[in-house]
């Protein structure tokens, strides 16, 4: 560290803050938890993470991939201690993971599936985040909105609405081009915009700031009164089948995420050397035990904060601890600040963030690529919303196999003419699955012609198509057919 990465990291830190800020208190509000769990979250990901990470670029965090197996698992599991044990259980596992060296293994993920999951994430996200944003009271569902049956507030929605122009301006060039602005989020900018709404919003329409529910951050005046907002997790529900599950779960999906940050990163900021995964794995795993214990959420290492860390010409760990420091000082001594900003302003910046995790764009790419990428991308959105995240991502990687089988399968063997000569090509090795197609193929073959066998690419045979192919060739004789270079021996 020098004068020069010092300049350079303190307004890289500010920006990442500034950011991150809105994104902690709206996934924990998402999540169903206290705002200050968000917070918490925040911290542990901007010090002890980053502390520990083998990445100068990468900021961790609460994520909004998350939001949805939080949900879900709390409601599982029947309270938030015990899902603190199944953190903390998932943190340990990511520990394991790390010493064991299974970083490597993210590679074997299908993009297909990978793609899938952010789509199902981000529907996920926006289905859940409409009725907040319409200042729905109590826990109204989508279904309600169709029904007629959910009452909303029109001042959440019009503060939504605003905060969801203001996000899609900011993406415009023509804002991207004003530098002043450039440097400003504009998730900060749509939480700037329903704080105003809330302590101005009376002077210009009557009773508008009545119908915005805010968030609720404590006021801490001592140690002890911090010590008890913290909740302590449920030592006894290690002994629940559930909480493994949703270990595991947590486990594989944040691991997934961060190690999909981390490769999306190095196309950003490359690093020399490239971060370990397994280093990664290891620190997010600490992280993840610390928050179980704690009362915070899952931590991952997130891009978009990641993104903007880099771009804003960060050169050290240190932007990411000072991002990290003020959500500390924010939580602890401006909580009466920050309870002016309204859960409709939070809810339209995840509902931007699911947009664009499910974008439109995504899916017409995923089409153009074919069945054999759209059947498991779809796979993989229908089984998560249906099943559950790791049950849907299993069903994708399944269906991906099938898909590639199946075209593997078709382009395996090919069968051409040219006169009475015909030439069989074997592209890959052969199994006992691609026997129907052999089969078929040598059948084609008509008596008194030549048979010349293009084997080059086939290193293996299994035993069943050296069968099918010997008992051919012992018949080929007396059909008249020469055969050349054929790959077994015939008697």
């Amino acid at each position: 560290m020098n004068l020069h990465t010092l300049r350079q990291d303190i307004p890289a830190g500010l920006v990442v803050f500034l950011v991150a800020l809105p994104l902690c208190l709206g996934i924990a509000q998402a999540s169903g938890l206290p705002p200050f769990a968000g917070l918490l979250t925040g911290v542990i990901g901007g010090l002890l993470v980053t502390a520990l990470s083998p990445s100068r670029f990468a900021v961790s965090g609460p994520a909004a991939g998350l939001v949805t197996i939080v949900v879900a698992s709390i409601q599982t599991l029947g309270s938030f201690s015990a899902f603190l044990t199944a953190l903390i259980l998932a943190g340990v596992l990511q520990c394991v993971l790390g010493l064991l060296r299974a970083g490597r293994f993210i590679g074997l993920v299908p993009g297909s599936v990978i793609k899938g999951m952010l789509a199902a994430i981000g529907i996920l996200l926006i289905m859940q985040q409409i009725t907040v944003a319409l200042g729905a009271q109590g826990d109204a569902e989508l279904v309600s909105l169709a029904t007629g049956e959910m009452a909303f507030s029109p001042s959440a929605a019009l503060v939504a609405a605003a905060g969801l122009v203001v996000l899609w301006l900011w993406t415009t060039p023509q804002i991207k081009a004003i530098k002043a602005l450039s440097w400003i989020p504009g998730p900060l900018v749509a939480v700037l915009l329903g704080c105003m709404a809330t302590v101005f919003g009376d002077r210009l329409l009557p009773g508008l700031s009545d119908g915005l529910p805010r968030i609720a951050l404590p006021q801490f005046d001592s140690v002890a009164a911090l010590a008890a907002e913290l909740e302590t997790p449920d030592w006894l529900a290690w002994q629940e089948p559930a909480v493994w599950i949703v270990a595991v779960t947590l486990a594989l999906v944040a691991s997934l995420e961060t190690l999909l940050s981390q490769e999306a990163l190095k196309k950003l900021r490359p690093q020399h050397p490239a971060p370990s995964p397994n280093k990664e794995m290891f620190a997010q795993g600490v992280g993840n035990l610390t928050s179980g214990l704690l009362g915070a959420m899952p931590i991952t290492a997130v891009i978009v904060r990641s993104s903007v860390n880099v771009s804003v010409g960060a050169q050290s760990k240190l932007s990411i601890l000072i991002h990290g420091v003020l959500l500390l000082i924010c939580g602890l001594w401006f909580s009466e600040l920050l309870n002016a900003i309204p859960l409709a302003s939070l809810a339209a910046v995840l509902l931007f963030t699911g947009y664009k995790l499910a974008t439109p764009r995504l899916f017409v790419e995923q089409f153009r690529m074919g069945p054999q990428q759209s059947i498991p991308f779809l796979a993989t959105i229908g089984g998560i919303i249906a099943f559950g995240m790791l049950a849907g991502i299993g069903l994708g990687i399944v269906t991906q196999v099938v898909c590639s089988l199946y075209k593997s399968h078709r382009n395996a063997l090919q069968l051409t003419r040219h006169d009475d000569h015909y030439v069989l090509r074997f592209r890959q090795n052969l199994t006992f699955l691609h026997n129907p197609t052999l089969q078929g193929l040598l059948a084609e073959i008509p008596e008194n012609s030549t048979v010349i066998v293009d084997h080059g690419n086939a290193n293996y045979m299994d035993p069943d198509v050296k069968a099918v192919l010997q008992d051919f060739g012992e018949n080929a004789r007396e059909r008249g057919i020469r055969l050349s270079q054929w790959p077994v021996a015939v008697k």
